[in-house]
């Protein structure tokens, strides 16, 4: 039966008022959802595997802690950009010494540069679950990210990355056909179960640093910058990174759920991201495998070209370099020279045979979370100044948070220094 001109007229207004719906929410969509989930990369892989595999549903609490204070830390910095209009690393040179500065550029880079190793070491694991050669894998992704990050505009990049990160649902997928204990799962995650070895705080700060990463602050707090959110809009922003929050610390979830299903009774502990995968298809079977190759891929990509990125808006920030993505190579070349560097040496580093990728990711996490916590205080110090935010300042809830977890994280970093004097 033909349609009539009131009703095909109905229709297409159906589905323009749909499109213009989805526009909204992808326009809401941006910087915190891909500074949230660059976390969740081969990294992040690895070390909620290893806690998955070693520790079963015991550390799922973690979780249900980190996700708030994840929120409220990238919606500070986000709310910095905004209201300042500069970059965490500018402000800090401005507001401290340049010493201080360059202390925790320096600490930043290196972290940034080993974590990028991990990333393409991810692609070369990735690839090799659908049989391609590493060499000829990870050359071709470092490329294709180069290409992407240093001739495309900010919202070309960002529409590439956002699509990468929803990948990240094959985990779940992995996850639910492991056959977890949800009940076990449960009670890990409401009873915190504490142990004061030095491996397990180790394996915790790693979980914190892997999660909540300092280069994330950096790079939320510049991508705001960079998109030039009014402070108007700046709500949309806010809900679009808590939002991203919970979607990234779902997913580390449902890696933990998989592993503690199926690695942890046989008492296999997951020593990379590549034996997380491969470990996996025993029990799940050949679909697993490819959802959990196609999801690493994704993330070792989506972080393979962020932390160049985001390593660069650090040092031009800090130091009064031109910096953007708009940019070409002759209007900001230290920016665009970092990002360059950034991206083929970690990739040439990641093919070299041997390399002990369990190492470099462990030491890459850690650094980070030992890190944070001066990345923090700087960025609870500016937020809590009214010459710095005006009447944008920190509230005492978001203050008793940060400032605890912080203290927390510097207590248990301590602790994991000190423990071997002690035994």
């Amino acid at each position: 039966m033909a349609q009539t001109p009131r009703r095909v007229g109905s229709l297409r207004l159906a589905g323009r008022v749909g499109r213009t719906r989805l526009l909204l929410i992808l326009a809401m969509v941006g910087p915190g959802f891909i500074a949230a989930n660059a976390g969740n990369d081969a990294g992040g892989i690895t070390t909620w595997s290893v806690i998955g595999s070693r520790y079963g549903y015991s550390m799922i609490w973690l979780l249900v802690v980190i996700t708030p204070v994840l929120a409220i830390v990238q919606e500070m910095n986000a709310r910095v950009g905004v209201v300042t209009g500069r970059g965490l690393a500018g402000l800090i040179r401005e507001n401290f010494s340049l010493r201080i500065t360059a202390l925790a550029i320096l600490a930043t880079v290196v972290a940034n540069f080993g974590t990028t190793v991990a990333e393409f070491s991810g692609v070369a694991a990735a690839s090799g679950l659908f049989h391609v050669p590493k060499y000829v894998a990870v050359p071709v992704v470092a490329v294709a990210v180069w290409l992407l990050v240093t001739r495309g505009s900010y919202r070309r990049v960002e529409r590439v990355l956002l699509v990468l990160g929803f990948v990240l649902l094959a985990y779940v997928v992995s996850g639910i056909l492991a056959g977890p204990d949800w009940g076990a799962a449960l009670g890990g995650a409401t009873h915190p179960a504490i142990q004061w070895d030095s491996l397990w705080i180790f394996t915790a700060i790693a979980a914190v640093g892997t999660t909540l990463t300092p280069w994330g602050q950096f790079f939320i707090q510049a991508a705001v910058v960079d998109k030039n959110v009014p402070w108007n809009q700046f709500a949309y922003t806010k809900y679009e990174i808590y939002a991203g929050s919970v979607f990234m610390t779902t997913i580390d979830f449902f890696i933990v759920v998989a592993c503690a299903a199926t690695l942890f009774p046989e008492g296999t502990v997951v020593q990379s991201a590549e034996e997380a995968a491969m470990a996996l298809v025993p029990f799940l079977g050949d679909a697993a495998r490819y959802l959990f190759g196609v999801g690493l891929l994704s993330v070792s990509v989506l972080a393979a070209g962020v932390l160049p990125l985001a390593t660069a808006y650090v040092v031009c920030e800090a130091f009064g370099f031109e910096s953007g993505l708009n940019n070409s190579f002759r209007e900001a070349p230290v920016f665009n020279g970092i990002i360059t560097v950034l991206t083929f040496v970690p990739a040439a580093v990641a093919v070299i045979p041997g390399l002990p990728l369990v190492t470099v990711i462990l030491v890459a996490q850690s650094l980070n979370g030992v890190l944070l916590p001066v990345i923090l205080v700087f960025t609870l110090l500016m937020i809590n100044d009214p010459r710095v935010m005006g009447e944008h300042v920190n509230g005492r809830v978001r203050n008793v948070i940060a400032w605890g977890f912080t203290a927390t994280l510097i207590g248990m970093t301590a602790v994991l220094l000190l423990s071997p004097l002690f035994g």
